[in-house]
């Protein structure tokens, strides 16, 4: 492994141990929030890249991921052709900018999605399986046109075999009496079936591509075609004599119909055992028996491991080479989705649409998709991740959260909480529209994105939500993971029970593939428990130390649970046993495995399977939940999660059990540490009993920045910390193996029973606005300025201050909040003149006493609105601002609707605003 690879990862995982125990780890830069940075049409220049790089470090982006995408109508001219002298002359630009503003340089190794280009030749390019069927009769000699049928696919598909099976149960290889489409051939007695196959191409060219990189899409599974795919980078780099990036990235594996790969057959020989082409009549059998299942399933597998050998691990292999490291989706492909993502060195998910927490406050949006990325189909990515010893897991963010123009900051938070839950500690934004500084606005713009960049309003106060990001960060990726359970999964059941032959793993369609799976994942996490998955093969590489399954990363777990599993290979179930006899505890759901996958030496491999599942406890019933000793280990056999997980004398987290809190939960060198999200409708404040145990507790709010030693106290023999989280709320909760002396302590709220409402006497102007808003508006109370009278106040995109002149009665209070009810979309907050804080997430609330005075103040608070009013308002006058080539820019559901239907969002200030005077306990 190179010294570059090594380097980024010992720092990782070790530089953030020394930090003092009271303190916020010390900031790295993959702590901070990176984007996808879409180069539209590569159409960039140095003074343009040097712009838009200084804006994402002042606003506290940590990284960017290079992607070339189509272009903007007009601009043809501009236009750079991927790795050509001068797009690689920009990226060296790129590259020195990045490094003399701390911004990491990432790159896509290619444009769009997925991987292609002009250098793929047909032979090189996707490919697919034909298959012809005819019957004939016996004992007649035929002259039979077995050409391919599709004329598309004449010119380029080419027979593989020619197969005949009689209604004997006879096979016959006719490969070698078909010439030039022609089948001649001697039938003897009985009737006769015949399979021709070819391999053909699939003609999928590269989505969205840049210029230079149309083409199309390579074969991942040749070893040969993605070798050469990668060669026309080293001869870019070699040629340009440059120094290869940080990280090369790979999008979701949108591969579609790739079902094949020219020398399939004998892959699939060499690793089942079995000649595929014997079986054709039951590898097609639409009705679907046991026995076409069987081989269907070991169609499934061989696909897996050719994507991941002679994909994902070359292509990883390869930016070793270079000094580089791969971070991946492998979601949407046909592989197992545990072995592919930990193939790479950063394993991706993705979130695709908005989560519904029912959080109270939280603007809701008329124009919203749900999000097919739940917390289940989040923890593939992580899981690889942890079992692997990957340190980092990173996220495509905030796709699709709502419509383009509408997706404020307070409600990316909840989205991204859940993916922190998830086990994300590096996340990327999509994402950032490359734009030139002369640009007119919206300037240039990605058909799916939140568009995080500082054409976009929200981009304001974005330097606090990216604050917040790091912050949490910096916790998420000190140390290591500290699930409670390795979660078996059932890949084998899925292959054998899912319909058709080419089965992709799409983030849209896991509610079908794996609707059981799903389910024992949120039930084993409503109990108080966290999981990681585990595969096959990491199954067999996992040891037990201590009674702790180690996995081959060096992760530790107390037990793993193998769900209702049907299917396992023996020498799963083998190792299975040999992990129990040397201490570790198996926890195995409604029954024991019944049977092996797959059809290779069906009987042979049977026979051993059944000696060992002998050796499993005879249990009459799993109606009963039953420990049962095994030599060093435990064996727990049941139907209910609760009472088996219990049996494993694993103490759960009463604060998801109890109070409905979600956390994830990693270990140090001085304790535990947990970030917890109150994503539900209501807030906690309430003792939490914790399932580690700790000598003291230190509580970080990720949001301000406040810290401070927690009040705890012991029950029952384990310590309890109190815990205040209003609903929507998050922070960090740090556990100490020693007494922590001399530490500020967590200051806990308590409100006073009276507060000011500020519900009068309000003015105001606007510091920034287009259209224009002129003059001062004395409107009284706090409301909306679009009700303010003004033509242009419905569809302007502004920042309007919001300002009250209040007199403070005598009140004895330790601190004040200021409760700015329901703000469209954040705000900036000066008191007297002081810059008092950002809100941009609920419940929008900021602690203000140490700028109030007795009598007079002055209290300003800057709003700041959404785009959606001013774009729509272009839309209704008939602007052109869609002027983007390829798709252009669409909807939720991809339509080319424009926005001049929508009503017109609340902007400002929408209600009663509070100061809360407060003890602190």
């Amino acid at each position: 492994m190179n010294r570059k690879y090594i380097t980024t990862f010992c720092l990782l995982l070790t530089s953030w141990y020394t930090l003092t125990a009271q303190e916020w780890p010390e900031i790295q830069p993959e702590a901070r929030p990176a984007t996808r940075w879409w180069w539209m049409g590569s159409a960039v220049d140095e003074v343009n890249l040097t712009y838009n790089l200084e804006e994402y470090a002042k606003a506290g982006l940590g990284g960017v991921e290079i992607t070339p995408i189509y272009g903007v109508q007009g601009n043809d001219a501009n236009n750079l052709s991927f790795l050509s002298p001068e797009w690689m002359k920009m990226l060296r630009h790129t590259q020195d900018e990045g490094k003399r503003l701390g911004i990491e340089i990432d790159m896509n190794t290619g444009t769009g999605w997925p991987f292609g280009g002009p250098e793929v030749d047909m032979k090189d390019a996707a490919t697919k399986a034909i298959f012809q069927s005819y019957q004939v009769k016996g004992g007649e000699a035929v002259s039979l046109d077995v050409s391919v049928r599709d004329k598309r696919q004449k010119p380029v598909a080419h027979l593989s075999c020619a197969m005949a099976y009689s209604d004997k149960k006879h096979c016959l290889n006719l490969t070698s009496y078909v010439h030039d489409g022609i089948l001649q051939w001697q039938v003897p007695e009985g009737k006769w079936e015949i399979v021709v196959l070819y391999v053909g191409k699939t003609f999928q060219k590269v989505k969205r591509a840049a210029p230079g990189g149309e083409g199309y899409v390579m074969n991942h599974l040749d070893r040969d075609a993605v070798k050469r795919y990668f060669s026309k980078f080293d001869r870019a780099f070699r040629e340009n004599k440059m120094v290869y990036p940080h990280t090369f990235f790979n999008d979701s594996y949108e591969v579609y119909g790739a079902d094949w790969t020219p020398d399939f057959l004998e892959q699939f020989a060499r690793r089942r055992g079995y000649k595929l082409e014997n079986h054709f009549l039951e590898f097609l059998d639409q009705g679907r028996p046991d026995i076409t299942a069987r081989i269907v399933s070991d169609y499934r597998e061989t696909i897996s491991e050719l994507l991941i050998e002679n994909f994902s691990k070359q292509w990883t292999a390869w930016a070793h080479s270079h000094g580089s490291i791969t971070r991946n989706q492998a979601h949407g492909s046909p592989a197992n989705l545990i072995d592919t993502y930990a193939s790479v060195d950063i394993p991706e998910c993705e979130g695709f649409g908005l989560s519904q927490f029912h959080i109270q406050g939280l603007r809701q949006d008329s124009l919203t998709r749900t999000n097919d990325s739940d917390l289940s189909m989040l923890k593939y990515a992580s899981s690889a991740a942890h079992i692997a010893g990957k340190p980092l897991t990173s996220s495509e963010t905030f796709t699709w959260l709502t419509d383009h123009f509408r997706t404020s900051l307070s409600q990316c938070k909840p989205d991204m909480d859940l993916m922190f839950l998830s086990g994300v500690n590096h996340m990327f934004f999509h994402g950032t529209p490359y734009s030139p500084k002369e640009a007119k606005w919206p300037g240039w713009k990605f058909y799916a994105s939140i568009n995080m960049s500082p054409a976009n309003s929200i981009w304001k106060d974005a330097p606090a939500f990216f604050e917040y990001i790091t912050r949490c960060q910096s916790f998420l990726q000190m140390g290591k993971p500290d699930n409670d359970f390795l979660l078996y999964l059932p890949l084998y059941d899925i292959w054998q029970e899912q319909p058709d032959r080419f089965l992709l793993f799409t983030i849209h369609h896991m509610a079908k593939r794996a609707p059981k799976f799903i389910e024992t994942v949120h039930t084993i996490t409503k109990n108080g428990y966290d999981v990681d998955y585990i595969s096959d093969a990491f199954v067999q590489s996992t040891r037990c130390r201590d009674g702790k399954l180690i996995t081959e990363g060096g992760a530790s777990y107390k037990a793993l649970i193998i769900p209702a599993v049907k299917l396992m290979p023996e020498r799963v179930l083998q190792h299975l046993l040999k992990l129990a006899e040397e201490g570790a505890t198996l926890i195995f759901i409604e029954n024991y495995p019944e049977d092996v996958p797959g059809y290779g030496q069906l009987e042979k491999r049977r026979k051993n399977f059944a000696g060992w599942r002998k050796q499993l406890p005879s249990i009459s019933t799993f109606d009963s939940t039953l420990s049962t000793p095994y030599q060093k280990g435990t064996i727990i056999t049941g139907k209910d999660y609760g009472a088996a997980l219990a049996k494993s004398l694993v103490f759960p987290e009463e604060m998801k059990v109890l109070h409905g809190l979600q956390y994830i939960r990693r270990s140090n060198d001085k304790g535990y540490h947990y970030f917890i999200s109150s994503l539900q409708s209501r807030g906690v404040d309430d003792w939490v009993t914790l399932s580690v145990s700790a000598e003291d507790v230190m509580l970080f709010n990720p949001l301000t920045g406040e810290k401070g030693k927690a009040q705890t106290r012991i029950q029952n023999g384990r310590i309890q910390v109190r815990l205040q989280l209003r609903s929507g709320e998050s922070v960090i909760l740090q556990t100490f193996n020693q007494p922590l002396n001399q530490v500020e302590k967590w200051n806990y709220i308590q409100e006073q029973p009276v507060s000011l409402c500020l519900d009068h006497n309000w003015r105001l102007h606007f510091i920034e606005s287009i259209p224009a808003i002129e003059g001062e508006f004395s409107i009284d109370t706090p409301s909306s300025w679009t009700e303010i009278g003004h033509p242009d106040a419905a569809v302007t995109m502004a920042t309007g201050v919001y300002t009250n002149e209040i007199q403070l009665p005598e009140i004895s209070a330790d601190d004040w909040i200021l409760d700015l009810g329901d703000v469209r979309e954040s705000a900036r907050v000066r008191i007297n003149g002081q810059e008092a804080g950002v809100v941009w997430a609920v419940p929008f609330r900021l602690k203000v006493g140490k700028w109030l005075k007795p009598g007079k103040n002055i209290i300003e608070i800057a709003v700041t609105n959404l785009p959606a009013n001013r774009i729509s308002d272009m839309d209704r006058r008939g602007e052109n601002w869609r002027i983007f080539h390829d798709i252009n820019m669409v909807g939720l559901n991809n339509n080319h609707n424009p926005y001049s239907n929508w009503q017109s969002l609340p902007s400002g200030l929408n209600g009663m605003v509070k100061l809360i005077p407060i003890n602190c306990q």
